[in-house]
């Protein structure tokens, strides 16, 4: 257990829920709202980290410690992504076809907002992944959870999460190569 959540449990015992919500909220806030950042556009992550502090206020008394509190901090962080992705407005909204993707990425790249060619490709590869490929490889590699936490998060075993990693890996390989990435 964690300095952290010693003191959330320390605060929920003496019965101040109020403060273990604070301090549970305050030191996850940032981590969420980066890990919010990378699944919606900086509006949605907004609202998203306001839905997760709720759920975090009113829910921390009921937390049954059976994963880590960052686990279960990011759980609630997913299911909020999940609510603002599942807002009526969003299902109006039509998707770029390929080609239209590729001429906007292709155009932020000559603009400079990456710095390279490389990074241009690894970020179109990225985006080609379907959304609980770009969850999984955010959670572990961008957010360097421990393979527990994730398997908590997205609530599979652990032998299901790592079949999927290795599957993942698989196709960033094959990908990667035919995007001339790899030899």
């Amino acid at each position: 257990m964690t300095e952290l959540e010693d003191r959330v449990r320390a605060l929920l015992e003496r019965g101040v829920r109020d403060g273990a919500a604070t301090l549970a909220i305050d030191s996850v806030a940032p981590d969420v709202l980066a890990y919010l950042r990378t699944r919606l556009d900086e509006d949605d992550a907004n609202d998203a980290l306001s839905q997760w502090g709720e759920s975090v206020w009113k829910d921390l008394r009921h937390f049954r410690w059976e994963c880590s509190l960052r686990a279960w901090a990011y759980s609630l962080a997913r299911h909020a992504c999940a609510r603002i992705r599942r807002r009526p407005h969003r299902h109006r909204e039509q998707p770029l076809s390929t080609s239209a993707a590729s001429r906007i990425a292709a155009s932020i790249g000559a603009s400079g907002a990456l710095s390279s060619e490389r990074q241009q490709k690894l970020a179109l590869l990225r985006d080609c992944l379907d959304e609980s490929e770009q969850e999984l490889l955010t959670l572990r590699v961008d957010r360097e959870l421990e393979w527990e936490e994730v398997a908590a998060i997205l609530d599979v075993s652990a032998v299901t999460l790592r079949k999927r990693w290795e599957r993942l890996v698989r196709k960033l390989e094959q990908m990667a190569r035919q995007a001339g990435l790899l030899e």
